[in-house]
């Protein structure tokens, strides 16, 4: 495995007791897919994407963060996924959705 130039956390809201949270129930897991396949689809073989236990901002889900950037971003769906992944591409951030 070659080391990722960018690493895409998507909050999975999994907790140690066995609940699941906010960004579960808004569908972060078809999110997860959605990266992952776009990602492949536009030929970014330095990003690797990965889900998480809870983040801790469920007022903000679903909450994505990208390293090494630590770029924290709210209320996540595919529009903002394809924001992401442009700002991956282009070495910015999509400043619009990041979570202050």
């Amino acid at each position: 495995m070659t080391k990722p130039t960018h690493h895409i956390f998507v909050c999975g809201s999994f907790r140690a007791t066995g609940a699941q949270g906010v960004c579960h129930k808004k569908e972060s897991s078809q999110l997860l897919q959605y990266f992952e396949q776009e990602a492949s689809d536009r030929g970014l073989d330095g990003v690797m994407v990965s889900s998480t236990g809870c983040l801790k901002a469920c007022d903000n889900g679903p909450v994505v963060i990208v390293q090494p950037q630590n770029v924290w971003y709210k209320q996540v769906n595919e529009e903002v996924a394809d924001a992401i992944l442009d700002a991956i591409e282009n070495n910015t951030v999509a400043e619009e959705h990041v979570l202050a």
